[in-house]
């Protein structure tokens, strides 16, 4: 019987050619006192230092699906009342075909110390606007969902980038190695342009967003295979202590192939799973009153586990509202929007409030907003189509609001300003590149510096734009 080498020809060859080189490497290593620590073998998901010190330690993500208007939610225009139903001024018409002024069905409030102008459709929030950074000169590239879900959650709307969520796991890794450092909780499914929403791309797999349905409650629909009723722990431990020594022959004999070592990777993180994720999502576990504070609903029973998953150490969570029915309003949009705003300003506030109450607040960043905007004008028909109800609105990526809060950012504030109509991004304008490159630096990295190399290149979240925002730092 021809007995099988344990390497490959190729591999033989190659590893005899570069030993030399190696040789003289473990000599330099040695005088400067590094062999040691370059010999320490650490988890891709170990807590890591940025560039500096950062303000913020973790990320939460609340992103409303669909684009929410945000002449009727953070951004008042009085103008659209004077304009009811008159064309706006030629100057700020773009190829998209709008109708005439539409004015907000929703009044707007003065809150806090700050003054801060927000809509009756989040009274919640609203009371807690002195801890807002509203950013009201957003602007995107362009008017459809899935280039702008992109750009928004990858900085590039075209090809396959790694998600904001990974490169901050990348750069930060996780304080506790039972659970992901990247989750996404979307409830019913995926959303548009499904789970590049949170991959990875050519970063190691490891640094991918897990994906939770949180429409469920029962904890091993909502997390598959959370429990093994097969084996007991100690077997199970067992099981996969043979399984990674024979993985891990089988990686170093393939040149440590990058998905194969996140599959690896992947096994263990799924036995820590097993033992963390059931006091991580069992909200139960929670005081009544805490219960009460968020509210009822999916999205009240999603924050609040993300709250305990941000306590519990996970790094980065985005928190999808809207998948089924999303901000997407180009018809009913009194109703959609006073809907979908119920739903979730009660446990948005609970969330903020709860962070305070923990002393997590200034080292959390969160951040609010969808992928672009809606029109100040009301949305006119296809041609030739059925003209339905025109009462809603259009996308639109010329200009449109977020707000951050906490993580060394200055509340009770707003930067940046649309023109008198809410149309157009005009006074300080925020492209999404500037506010990767401003996110970034809340967790400590220097966008430019703060890179990946693959096929020959440097790459980074920003690619070769982006500027911080730094008026809205601390």
């Amino acid at each position: 019987m021809k007995q099988q080498l344990p390497i490959s020809r190729r591999e033989l060859l190659r590893r005899a050619g570069m030993g030399f080189a190696s040789l003289g490497l473990a000599q330099l290593l040695a005088d400067e006192h590094l062999l040691e620590a370059a010999q320490i073998q650490t988890s891709p998901l170990a807590p890591r230092r940025p560039h500096f010190t950062p303000k913020a330690q973790r990320v939460i993500h609340l992103f409303m699906n669909g684009g929410p208007s945000h002449v009727d939610t953070f951004d008042p225009k009085p103008m659209l009342a004077r304009y009811a139903g008159r064309e706006l001024p030629r100057n700020l018409r773009t190829e998209r075909r709008t109708g005439a002024a539409f004015p907000s069905p929703f009044r707007f409030q003065k809150h806090g110390q700050s003054g801060l102008e927000v809509s009756e459709l989040f009274p919640h929030v609203g009371a807690l606007a002195d801890d807002l950074c509203v950013i009201r000169s957003m602007h995107a590239d362009v008017p459809n969902h899935e280039p702008s879900l992109m750009l928004m959650n990858c900085g590039e709307a075209r090809l396959v980038r790694p998600s904001f969520g990974s490169w901050v796991t990348y750069g930060l890794g996780s304080q506790n190695q039972n659970l992901p450092g990247f989750i996404a909780m979307c409830p019913g499914g995926y959303p548009i342009q499904e789970s590049q929403n949170w991959q990875s791309a050519f970063l190691p797999g490891v640094y991918q967003g897990t994906y939770i349905d949180t429409q469920h409650t029962n904890l091993e629909r909502l997390i598959e295979n959370i429990r093994n009723r097969s084996v007991s722990p100690q077997q199970q431990r067992q099981q996969l202590d043979l399984l990674r020594a024979l993985n891990e022959r089988h990686l170093a004999e393939r040149n440590r192939d990058p998905q194969l070592e996140a599959r690896i990777q992947s096994f263990e993180l799924a036995y820590g799973m097993q033992r963390d994720a059931e006091d991580a999502f069992d909200i139960s576990r929670e005081p009544r009153h805490i219960r009460a504070m968020y509210g009822d609903g999916v999205h009240a029973r999603q924050l609040l586990i993300a709250r305990r998953l941000l306590e519990r150490g996970v790094r980065f969570i985005q928190v999808w509202h809207g998948k089924d029915q999303p901000w997407d309003s180009h018809d009913d949009l009194d109703v959609n929007h006073r809907r979908l705003a119920r739903e979730c300003d009660q446990p948005i506030a609970a969330l903020l409030r709860d962070l305070k109450q923990r002393g997590m607040f200034d080292s959390t960043l969160v951040i609010w907003g969808g992928e672009f905007g809606r029109t100040p004008t009301v949305e006119l028909p296809t041609p030739g189509a059925n003209a339905g109800r025109i009462n809603g609105r259009d996308h639109n990526h010329w200009g449109f609001s977020m707000w951050l809060a906490g993580g060394g950012v200055k509340g009770g504030m707003v930067h940046g300003a649309t023109d008198e109509f809410g149309f157009q991004a005009a006074q300080d304008r925020v492209h999404v590149h500037d506010l990767h490159a401003t996110l970034l630096h809340l967790l400590g990295f220097d966008h430019e510096r703060f890179t990946y190399r693959y096929a020959g290149r440097d790459f980074r979240l920003t690619d070769v734009h982006g500027r911080v925002v730094r008026e809205i730092i601390q």
